[in-house]
């Protein structure tokens, strides 16, 4: 029988374990797949720990991965027996062999996107097209500051911001991911651990700070943050590895800054089907026409504890994934 990786009770990575499952046949608008590669994501630890409540336990993590259909439900009419296809969003369920999926999440892949490629970008590609379309329409000339610049997300929004002319300043942790972030094509790298990041950030973007700022630090670098963006700019909060971030008083964004702050999440923007259709074709179009999303760590499925753990302990640069 296949295996999942599930969790009975929210706590460390250690509470990750393999069990096998009896998984039936495919409802009408549903699809079977076996899966090759599976996305491991910080919204993964976040469900884990318990700060996010998840619907029912035990449960499966996991919000992306690609594979090859098995089986098709019967009112199933754009996928066939055989085709690849890769998908981000709920349901739940991506750590396992084979899992069950609604039709509409399929996306199938053309044949210039690997399976490793689009099982490890689907989240990360869908939340740089929120913020690069939807969050802010990102303009050439723009300046965008992106934290964590090293990481998957980090390096995949710096590439893709690129392409329409945008600029990009990057922060990174330590002076050892400064590389992967200018391999990236930031224009500036910045280690947030300086004092002087946001005056110098302000300064590198014209003097005036920048059109979008994005972080998934979380912590006391949102309070920051706010300072490097330009009036009528936008601050995207996406996470908080760093740990809970204090409250931000609404007058802090008024009269003197006139900027915007925001909490977009990923997973409602793919629960529109508009707008992940249109982000899926968008990104399936741009990794065919070059974009790269490095895979910075590679574990087998068995061992979705350890890569929760490097994650978790920042050891981590590019994508992580799991392979069956």
């Amino acid at each position: 029988m296949p295996f999942v990786i599930a969790m009975r009770s929210p706590g460390g990575p250690a509470v990750l374990h393999a069990i096998e499952i009896a998984l039936p046949d495919p409802g009408p608008d549903e699809v079977r797949i076996r899966q090759t590669v599976i996305g491991v994501n910080f919204v993964d630890i976040y469900f884990r720990s318990g700060l996010y409540a998840l619907p029912e336990l035990p449960a499966v993590l996991g919000f992306e991965g690609a594979g090859v259909v098995e089986a098709i439900g019967s009112r199933v009419t754009n996928l066939a027996v055989g085709d690849r296809i890769a998908y981000h969003g709920m349901p739940l369920g991506a750590y396992a062999e084979v899992r069950l999926l609604p039709q509409h999440r399929a996306v199938k892949l053309p044949d210039a996107v690997s399976d490793r490629t689009a099982g490890s970008t689907m989240l990360r590609g869908l939340t740089a097209h929120m913020l690069l379309h939807k969050v802010h329409a990102v303009q050439p000339g723009d300046w965008i500051l992106v934290h964590a610049g090293a990481g998957g997300l980090g390096q995949l929004v710096t590439r893709w911001a690129k392409r329409p002319g945008a600029h990009v300043v990057a922060t990174v942790g330590s002076q050892a991911k400064v590389a992967q972030s200018i391999a990236a094509g930031a224009d500036e790298v910045l280690l947030h651990s300086d004092a002087d990041w946001v005056e110098r950030t302000r300064a590198i973007a014209e003097g005036k700070g920048v059109h979008l700022a994005i972080d998934g630090i979380g912590g006391s670098m949102l309070g920051r943050t706010l300072g490097t963006v330009r009036p009528f700019g936008v601050v995207a909060s996406l996470g908080q590895p760093a740990g809970p971030i204090p409250p931000v008083p609404v007058e802090n964004l008024g009269f003197a800054r006139s900027i915007a702050l925001m909490r977009p999440s990923s997973i409602l923007y793919a629960d529109d089907p508009d707008l992940y259709q249109r982000g899926a074709a968008d990104l399936m179009a741009v990794l065919q026409d070059g974009l790269i999303n490095p895979i910075g760590a590679e574990y087998s499925l068995k061992n979705a504890g350890e890569a929760h753990a490097a994650l978790e302990a920042g050891r981590t640069t590019g994508s992580v994934i799991l392979t069956v």
